[in-house]
């Protein structure tokens, strides 16, 4: 989704939605994939994006042209992981179809969140842009 206003939430809310179109593509391929040996199932690791989407205090920051930049995953480019099977697995595939249907559902519901948030604001703009009129 490109940035159609100068506004950093909206901006935001859009890249949100980006990484949730990202995650429902990954947890579909999961289940795709769950009865070939070997596959892991993979997700976005929500935390660490959003922990640098907001610039925790703890994150590095290249502050000198000759510092290396810090390695790790963006919102645009974010860290996938590859979970583990469980111990029990005979297969070595880490699909739990359970898990995966689970997350399924837990992401469209914060995708529709986030889309009526952006919704919200984007009703908000276009107000102001009117002049209050409909």
């Amino acid at each position: 989704m490109s940035s159609m206003t100068f506004d950093p939430l909206v901006r935001g809310l859009q890249t949100v939605l980006d990484l949730r179109i990202a995650q429902h593509g990954l947890t579909a391929s999961n289940l795709a994939n769950a009865d070939t040996p070997g596959y892991r199932a993979k997700v976005i690791d929500f935390e660490h994006v959003l922990a640098q989407a907001v610039d925790e205090p703890s994150a590095m920051r290249r502050t000198d042209p000759r510092h290396l930049e810090a390695g790790g995953a963006t919102a645009t480019d974010p860290l996938v992981v590859e979970l583990d099977p469980a111990p029990w697995s005979v297969d070595g595939n880490s699909v739990l179809p359970e898990r995966e249907t689970a997350r399924m559902s837990s992401n469209a519901l914060m995708y529709e969140a986030v889309a009526k948030g952006l919704d919200h604001k984007l009703d908000l703009l276009r107000f102001a842009v009117t002049d209050g009129k409909a």
